[in-house]
């Protein structure tokens, strides 16, 4: 075993010991970062080439400061995307909401699709669907100027259309004609804040985590904005907390308009996000 390798098993502990939900992975990822190669070839970095710095990073991880934020990246599906304070880092467990939106699209048969991204924080899911819908139309809007930073970096040279703005009201212009509606908006309750994850607590932005008492609120309006952008036959999909499973495909009622809305599991089979088609008239 080389040092560096040494030096990884004892970070790894290091981060368990801290509660760091994924020690080694992080580790890992981190004497990648700061030695400049792969995970898988941090066997080849020679014992002279050790960083020092590699335990200022661990520190930084063991405090619980997200590991996006160290490396300035995270990755998403196929996409590798810039983050740091003030815009919410992506999480894996939206990868299927996308993953099914795709799908979703794609078994529209529609030529060049309207795709609109509410909440869009770094552009993960607008970026997504850019890229594996390759003639879709995709437009975003975020509220945040801090996180506008980072999501402007990140959809330069796409064909992502990127606005500042109030979901609730973005994107008139589109009222009617969008086949699909997509959102990642903030879902926790208040009453929730102090069993939130450090890394998230302490480090995302508030105005992406909490949304009202029950964490509902921005959701319920979300639905207004996506039954007037959509098409008729237009869907709406929308993640949602675990513990919320069943609460939001009663937002989508019928008598407001829509029809087979559902709830939806996540990799670990638990409810992640829910959805729902416009009815027709």
């Amino acid at each position: 075993m080389n040092l560096l390798l040494a030096e990884v098993a004892q970070a790894t502990q290091r981060l368990a010991d801290a509660g760091v939900p994924s020690p080694r992975n992080d580790a890992e990822e981190l004497a990648a970062f700061v030695h400049g190669v792969k995970r898988g070839e941090l066997h080849s970095v020679k014992d002279a080439d050790f960083d020092a710095r590699y335990w200022e990073t661990i520190a930084r991880r063991e405090a619980r400061e997200p590991l996006q934020h160290i490396t300035g990246r995270a990755y998403f599906r196929y996409l590798e995307l810039q983050v740091g304070p003030g815009v919410f880092v992506p999480r894996p467990e939206t990868e299927s909401v996308v993953g099914w939106a795709i799908d979703a699209v794609r078994a529209m048969d529609v030529v060049e699709p309207l795709i609109v991204d509410l909440c869009t924080g770094s552009g993960a899911i607008a970026l997504a669907l850019a890229q594996e819908v390759p003639r879709s139309r995709v437009h975003a809007v975020e509220l945040s100027e801090d996180a506008l930073k980072w999501t402007r970096k990140n959809v330069e040279g796409s064909r992502v259309k990127l606005v500042q703005g109030d979901a609730l009201d973005a994107f008139p212009e589109l009222d009617g004609q969008v086949d699909l509606v997509v959102s990642n908006p903030p879902y926790i309750p208040l009453t929730e804040w102090e069993y939130v994850a450090p890394e998230a607590r302490d480090y995302d932005p508030q105005l992406a985590l909490f949304s009202g008492e029950d964490g509902l609120e921005l959701i319920r309006g979300i639905e207004r904005t996506a039954h007037r952008l959509l098409r008729p036959g237009g869907v709406v999909v929308i993640e949602h907390a675990d513990t919320q499973g069943g609460q939001v495909p009663w937002i989508f009622t019928e008598e407001r308009g829509w029809a087979d809305a559902a709830d939806h599991p996540d990799l670990n089979n638990r409810p992640r996000f829910a959805t729902a088609r416009k009815a027709m008239p």
